[in-house]
């Protein structure tokens, strides 16, 4: 099968929003009057992201589920996204699951793919996602002030417990290493929560890396500080079986990464709105804390002084 032969068989679809799909050297995207485009970009390369073994139907859905949470985090509406693809062979058996996931994604969040490229090569994927989003109105992490609320969508946590059973460290019992392997393989990506959030939300950034360490971006951009309280993060797993101490868990929630869910900061005085967005789009939101005027980060118990445990984050380069 021909590089032009995969992508007719397993990825031309004809597109009913974009001004121009799959076929010529450039797609065409019109965002409608009065919006903004919102890009992001996101690499997954085998070994480093993703096991040899994982499912390609989970694999295609998390390679766009991890783009289209940047969507969410800016608040953007998804429009399309293009797939450059490198691949050790043509395997039909292999391309066939992994493009049903990603299309399935897809389809849920209206978004087409419009182009990309096709390589051998080790398993490599890279996704850009294109969203609209109304002028003036982005989600970004600069808009955080002294003394918001710190909340978190869905469950983290969960993911770094699936990896450190596959990288042996850490023995579950199997209903438990299943649930949180879903986590890991199959995020769900808060976009509701994010349109929701379109001026209710001061900032927000998606949980990548770890908890601590996406928030640090916001406290950084927006030059406050922030004080979580322990309590709080304690109960942020979904994976409530799992025999952790309170120690693990709260490095697992905390700075875990993996997670794809959106960390935010809004007013006390929004809380109402914050409830009302989160019932519009159907998700949990726990508060965590709350930011402050002192830069830096403290966890504290539930009397309020500060823990010895330190947490970091992901780095690819640290």
């Amino acid at each position: 099968m021909g590089e032009f032969d995969l992508i007719e068989r397993f990825f031309k679809r004809p597109v009913q929003r974009a001004a121009l799909g799959v076929g010529d050297d450039c797609a065409l995207l019109q965002p409608a009057p009065g919006m903004q485009l919102a890009v992001s970009s996101d690499m997954l390369v085998e070994g480093r992201h993703f096991l040899s073994t994982v499912d390609p139907r989970a694999l295609g859905h998390k390679a766009l589920a991890v783009n289209l949470s940047d969507l969410a985090a800016c608040g953007a509406k998804p429009l399309a996204f293009t797939l450059a693809l490198a691949l050790p062979a043509d395997d039909a058996a292999w391309l066939e699951p992994f493009s049903q996931g990603l299309l399935a994604l897809a389809d849920a969040h209206g978004c087409e793919l419009v182009g990309g490229d096709t390589t051998r090569g080790p398993l490599n994927i890279c996704i850009t996602v294109f969203g609209e989003v109304p002028r003036g109105q982005a989600l970004l992490r600069s808009g955080a002030q002294a003394g918001d609320d710190i909340y978190v969508s869905g469950t983290v946590g969960d993911a770094r417990l699936a990896l450190e059973v596959f990288r042996g460290s850490l023995a579950m019992p199997q209903e438990v290493f299943t649930q949180a392997r879903a986590r890991m393989e199959q995020p769900t990506p808060r976009v509701a929560l994010g349109l929701a959030l379109r001026g209710v939300a001061t900032a927000a950034v998606d949980v990548s890396d770890g908890l601590l360490g996406d928030l640090s971006h916001v406290l950084k951009a927006s030059s406050v500080g922030a004080r979580i309280e322990a309590a709080a993060a304690l109960g942020l797993m979904a994976c409530v079986d799992a025999p952790l101490s309170p120690a693990q868990r709260l490095d697992f929630a905390l700075a875990g990464g993996d997670d794809y869910e959106l960390v935010f900061t809004a007013p006390p005085s929004a809380r109402g709105r914050v409830k009302g967005a989160v019932a519009h789009a159907q998700v949990q939101v726990t508060r965590i804390g709350s930011t402050t005027a002192a830069p830096g980060v403290q966890v504290v118990d539930a009397q309020g002084q500060p823990l010895d445990q330190r947490f970091g984050s992901f780095d690819h380069f640290g």
